[in-house]
Parts: C-alpha cells; sequence; structure tokens
C-alpha cells in the first residue's frame, strides 16, 4: 500500500473575531496559553479539570465493574491474533494482560493457517520500553526483500505521531549497533537496498513543509551521517508532505516520488535510469501499485468516459513517454466505493463497499496481442459486514481476509489466490451476550432531501416510546468509510445493558465514493452536520430515543461533528463524547498537521471561506444565552496530529459561559488517546459511566 499523510485529522486556532453572540468578556486571544502544549500553567489546568471530572466519573456506582469488564476484553488471550504475511511467516503484534505494550513475534505459514500458531517472540516492546526508560509504542516494521532480514522498527515514545527508527535484524533478533538509527520525529525510511535507504527528512526546522512533515528526501547511505545526506527529491513548503515509494512488480522494483500538494492531490515522478520523470496523471489520484508493467490508481473524478472512484491503469513504459492512455480496471456502480487495492504475484484484490457492506473481488489482467481484458472475480465470504484485506503476499499469491460485523466477532480466513478456496483460521468468541439483539439499515432525509443510511442495532422488540437511551456515532470527512464493526466494549457496556447504539454514515465520508465526499468539502461542510442532526431527528421521528437519552459521540474530524451539532443543535441531544476534537476552525491550519486539511476544510485566511468556517466553527459559536448538553471532552498532551489546545480552550470558554462539562486529557496516548491497554480500559470505562449517567438506565 502507498503511504500517506495519516488520514485522521485535525489541529488549532487563530481566529480574532468573535460571534456576535459569544459573551464580551473574553476574546478568541484570551485562551491561546492553552495552545501552550506543556506549559506549567496550561498542564496545571488540565491537572486540576482532569481531577474534577475524573473524580466525579469514578464514584458512578459501575465505574469499577465497566472497567474490570473492558480490561477482560483488552487483554483477552484469545483475541484474533491479524498478521501480515512475510517471506516464510506470518508477523504478528500482540497485546494481553502480561505484554501491555506488546510483543512482536511471528510463526510459519502452515501453522497460522491451520489455526495452531507455534510463536516466536521476535522483539518484546515491554522489556525495551523498561531497558531504555521510554514509554514506548510500537508503530510497525519495515523489513527488506527478498530476504526480510533487516527491519526498519518505529516506535513512538507515548504514542505521539513523532517516532523513532531503528535498525533491526531478524536473524539475531537484535538491534544493529550503528546501524540506521533516528531520534523522534515525522520522518520516514524507506528501504532501497541494504545499505542505503530514502530518508524523508522531518528533522530539520527548513525541510519541512506548513503541515510539519517531510519536504525533501534524501538518499542517506549507510554509515554516512543523515542530516548531510544528499536530497534526491524536494517539494514546496505549502505542500503537504513528500514520500519516497518503493514498489515491487513481480521481480522489478520501481521508485516512485510523489509530492502531496494537498491532501487529496498528487504530483507523482518515476526514478528512470538516475532521473526524475514526472508522469502525466490526473491531479486527484492516489497511487496504487504497478501490476504486471501497468500503475495503477485510483481517480476522485472522471477521466474521460472513465467515472469517478474507478481503479484505472496506465501503461508504465508508455508514461514515461508522455502518453495518457488510461483504461478502467473496475469501476464501482452508484451503491459501490472502493476501499482498498493490494496485488499478489498473479492478481488484484480489491476491496470495496456495496451499500456500506464488505466485498472483495479479484481481478486478473489477461493480454493478447490484440487487446487486454481485465477478469473479474468475487470472492465468497459470509455475511453482510465489513471484510477487510489483512495482508495480501506480493510474492505469491497468499492472502489474509478478515469478516465482522456489529454482532459477529471477527473472523481470518487464509485464502488461495489460484482457488479462491479459504480456510478458517481463527473466530473469535463472543465478548458479549448478542441474544436478542438486531441489525438494520435505516434512511434519514438530510435538509436538502438526500437520504442518508444509518446502521440500528437494538434488542429485539424495544418499545417505541422514546425511553430507549441511545449512542449515535459519526465522522464525515476524509473519505473514511463508517462501517459495522465488533465493537466488543460497545456490546459489553453498552448493547447488553439494553442500549440502543446508531452508525451514521453522513455525507463527508466515503461510503459511497468521491461523490459523497466531496458533497461535505469546503463551502459544503454544513452538509455533514445536516446530514448528522437528521439523523438525529429520525431517531427521535420514530421514538426510538428522545433528547433526554440521545448521546452522540466522535473523535478527530467526528470531534469537530460533536462540536458543531451540540453548538448548533443543542436541543436533540443530552450527552456528548467529544475525542481528540477540532473546535477552533479558524486556527486550525496554524498548529501541527492542520495546513494539511485545507483541502477538506478550506483556508479560514481565504476571505471568501473566513466567514463561511467561522458560522460553524464550535469555538466562535458557544454563546451565552443557549443551554448546551453536558459535554465530555476526550484528548491528548501527546497528540501531535490534532493539537490538545482544541478541546482545552473549548472547555475553557464553556467554563467562563458557565456551562456544564467534562474533561479528561491523558498525558499520554497521542491521537488515539490511550498508550496502553490499562489507559484504555479506564476511558472506556469513564466514557460509558458518563453515558449512563446523562442518558439513564442501568
Amino acid at each position: 500500500m502507498i503511504k500517506r499523510v495519516s488520514t485522521v485529522v485535525l489541529a488549532i486556532l487563530m481566529g480574532q473575531g468573535q460571534a456576535m453572540a459569544v459573551t464580551k468578556s473574553k476574546g478568541d486571544n484570551a485562551y491561546l496559553w492553552l495552545e501552550d502544549v506543556e506549559g506549567s500553567k496550561a498542564l496545571a489546568w488540565v491537572r486540576g479539570e482532569n481531577e474534577r471530572s475524573t473524580s466525579e466519573l469514578h464514584k458512578y456506582p459501575r465505574f469499577d465493574e465497566f472497567k474490570v469488564a473492558a480490561l477482560k476484553i483488552l487483554e483477552a488471550k484469545d483475541k484474533l491474533a491479524s498478521g501480515y504475511i512475510q517471506g516464510d511467516y506470518v508477523y504478528n503484534f500482540w497485546q494481553d494482560g502480561e505484554h501491555v505494550r506488546g510483543i512482536w513475534r511471528r510463526t510459519s505459514w502452515s501453522s497460522y493457517q491451520n489455526g495452531k500458531p507455534e510463536w516466536e517472540l521476535v522483539l518484546d516492546v515491554d522489556a525495551l520500553a523498561k531497558s531504555d526508560g521510554k514509554n514506548y509504542v510500537f508503530r510497525g516494521a519495515t523489513c527488506l526483500r527478498p530476504s526480510y532480514e533487516r527491519c526498519m522498527i518505529k516506535l513512538s515514545d507515548g504514542g505521539s505521531d513523532a517516532s523513532y527508527f531503528r535498525e533491526f535484524d531478524l536473524t539475531t533478533k537484535q538491534f544493529i549497533t550503528d546501524g540506521y538509527e533516528l531520534a523522534p520525529s515525522k520522518s520516514g525510511l524507506i528501504w532501497s537496498t541494504l545499505d542505503r535507504v530514502f530518508f524523508e527528512d522531518a528533522t530539520t526546522p527548513g525541510d519541512l513543509t506548513s503541515s510539519g512533515y517531510p519536504r525533501v528526501v534524501r538518499s542517506w547511505n549507510r554509515g554516512k551521517p543523515a542530516a548531510s545526506s544528499p536530497v534526491v527529491f524536494e517539494g514546496a513548503a505549502t505542500d503537504v508532505s513528500v514520500h519516497a515509494v518503493v514498489i515491487h512488480d513481480g521481480d522489478q522494483d520501481h521508485v516512485f516520488f510523489t509530492r502531496a500538494v494537498t491532501f487529496f492531490t498528487e504530483k507523482v515522478y518515476y526514478e528512470l535510469e538516475g532521473q526524475l520523470v514526472p508522469l502525466p496523471l490526473p491531479a486527484d489520484i492516489s497511487l496504487q501499485g504497478v501490476y504486471q508493467g501497468q500503475v495503477l490508481f485510483t481517480s476522485r473524478s472522471a477521466i474521460g468516459s472513465i467515472p469517478a472512484g474507478s481503479l484505472v491503469a496506465a501503461d508504465l513504459k508508455a508514461l514515461v513517454k508522455g502518453a495518457q492512455e488510461f483504461t478502467a480496471v473496475f469501476t464501482p456502480s452508484a451503491s459501490q466505493a472502493l476501499k482498498s487495492v493490494a496485488r499478489s504475484r498473479n492478481y488484484l484484490f480489491v476491496s470495496l463497499l456495496d451499500d456500506v457492506r464488505g466485498k472483495v473481488v479479484r481481478i486478473e489482467r489477461k493480454a493478447t496481442e490484440d487487446s487486454v481484458m481485465w477478469e473479474t472475480q468475487n470472492v465468497s465470504l459470509p455475511g453482510q459486514g465489513s471484510v477487510n484485506l489483512v495482508s495480501v503476499d506480493d510474492d505469491s499469491d497468499r492472502l489474509l481476509l478478515s469478516y465482522e460485523d456489529f454482532l459477529v466477532p471477527p473472523s481470518l480466513y487464509a485464502v488461495d489466490g489460484v482457488s479462491l478456496s479459504k480456510m478458517l483460521v481463527q473466530q473469535v468468541p463472543p465478548r458479549f451476550d448478542a441474544t436478542g439483539l438486531v441489525i438494520s439499515q435505516e434512511f434519514a432525509v438530510s435538509k436538502d432531501g438526500t437520504r442518508v443510511p444509518y446502521f440500528l442495532v437494538h434488542k429485539e422488540g424495544i418499545k417505541y416510546d422514546g425511553k430507549n437511551p441511545t449512542l449515535l456515532y459519526g465522522y464525515g470527512g476524509f473519505e473514511v468509510p463508517m462501517q459495522p464493526n465488533y465493537a466488543a466494549a460497545l456490546g459489553k457496556l453498552w448493547l447488553e445493558r439494553g442500549g440502543v447504539y446508531a452508525l451514521a454514515n453522513i455525507r463527508g465520508g466515503g461510503e459511497f465514493g468521491p461523490r459523497w465526499h466531496q458533497a461535505a468539502l469546503k463551502e459544503k461542510r454544513q452538509t455533514a452536520f445536516d446530514d448528522f442532526a437528521a439523523v438525529a431527528e429520525d431517531l427521535i421521528n420514530h421514538k426510538i430515543t428522545a433528547p433526554r437519552h440521545l448521546g452522540i459521540q466522535g473523535g478527530s474530524n467526528g470531534g469537530l461533528l460533536m462540536g458543531a451539532t451540540f453548538t448548533q443543535r443543542p436541543e436533540l441531544f443530552h450527552a456528548v463524547i467529544c475525542q481528540v476534537p477540532l473546535l477552533d476552525m479558524l486556527r486550525y491550519h496554524k498548529l501541527l498537521a492542520g495546513a494539511s486539511w485545507m483541502a477538506e476544510y478550506g483556508d479560514p485566511d481565504d476571505p471568501t471561506m473566513r466567514p463561511v468556517i467561522k458560522r460553524y466553527s464550535p469555538f466562535q459559536n458557544l454563546r451565552a444565552d443557549r443551554s448546551y448538553p453536558r459535554v465530555f471532552f476526550v484528548t491528548s498532551t501527546k497528540d501531535d496530529r490534532v493539537h490538545p489546545g482544541h478541546a482545552r480552550k473549548m472547555a475553557a470558554r464553556m467554563q467562563d459561559l458557565h456551562k456544564p462539562f467534562l474533561y479528561f486529557e491523558n498525558i499520554e496516548g497521542g491521537h488515539g488517546a490511550s498508550a496502553n491497554l490499562q489507559q484504555h480500559a479506564e476511558r472506556y470505562a469513564m466514557e460509558y459511566s458518563y453515558l449512563w449517567s446523562q442518558l439513564g438506565g442501568s
């Protein structure tokens, strides 16, 4: 898969105007001190709010019970041992009660697919963290083909995006003395050969984009200083980032360099005999790989007669010479959206959504002297839930697929890519009692008449009396679809106890391809908020619930959704969990990775966009004369993607306006707001204690 700047979202603010209805006692700039992430004054405020909120939530009668139940789920030893195929082994990262930070391990393909893996320890992250005195979070490993004996281990300190890189020897299971190594940064290291890597350099301020990501790629030879290694590719400071990409097509390696000009556009260059050749590809594409000499990409807009959202191919040799001859490999229908693409030795495998339910197809290129055909075949899978391409081995035709839905625990299948026969490797035991629970797909009608789907999960035979405690979840951005998934903590702490759950598929997400995402871009952002409110109203109108019993939850871009929705329609809700949120939209582009999201939200410094953004920016639209539900803000000090100042400033302004809220900021945890299993369990217990106390029920 092609490396991209993380698709999650958010950052912070510098708005100078304040909404007329906001109290005039304090302007926006009065809260800027809370942007000082590690500042003593700011952290004193954080610790005070943490103490106030956690002491209250810990007193909820079921808090301890919730935490024990959540930790039991998180520490279970029979979780899905999801892995990735590499050479003769399947590798897996595992966390449980004995391995809080986790272990990286491997087993043979034969033992893995038979469901009886004999695990071999590769790296103990808990032991490493103890010896180094660090709060390591394992971020993965990239190993050098074809022998896969040397790997680049990526470790975060406390869960931030900035990470260490250290070279590791799989034969000795030791870090290489004087090997490749980087201090924490948002850099990247990509293997070229054993003694050369491509270094996406985020260690020097002058080499960063305005989004805080690498602007240059260096060719770093073993034994040489990283910082003085020659620059082989560079982008503009206004780009989001640059990347080196090494793609394997059979026995041949291809080197590409990409400039992510915006979050959704890129320029692609191909390395040919030491020279960089710009490829004449459309700007709004996503490079997907090379297959039998064909460059593969998905396009966000139509290319001639090829519809937007299609998987497209172009002959690499012709493309290098400037030819723009494109062929549709797979075109989704109006109800479908491509999710991911991977290649095995001889085939392509495409994961897609069809009415927000998962499917996988195999595609084979069949070329003759006169024509080329792309033959498609469905991969048979159970159920109507979510399907993921867990791992596709490009050295063979082996692959791993997973399936799950709201009530069916994850299952893992080993698939023979040639015959498409599959073998059940593992199915996770149920984590909650799903007896009597039912799933349906419903539709709400948004403000402009668009039908917006949402999933509904509840106990069969519930009374439609408006008294059911209901949790509505949403995201609505960055082409990210919300799919049915087996959320064990949700099932145990909410559904099993009689709560109703709704998952909204609002515009801005990727549920129906580019058109669904683009319907809520920039000046059309309000569309996502209207869709979400429409789903809430549909739940209320059908008397599934009522505002007194309706809560909402979302994180990152979904945190913006929460903020905009509860400030615009506070009468609809009685609980709001606003996680790692983006809330000060007049300053979001000024902090951390925020500038990278201007293709999604627009530029607040643009005189045309500023009033549009200001109309919905939650921080600017808090009003002294309105009543709001009691919001629970959850964020992390270590989040270097979405600045914690968003949540801090919003909570502080609510404090000054005497509006009710709870606040918890994990001093560690990164963008996920939790760094280890105990912290995850603590957060789950607080969130569900809050929901039940606000919405009623057991």
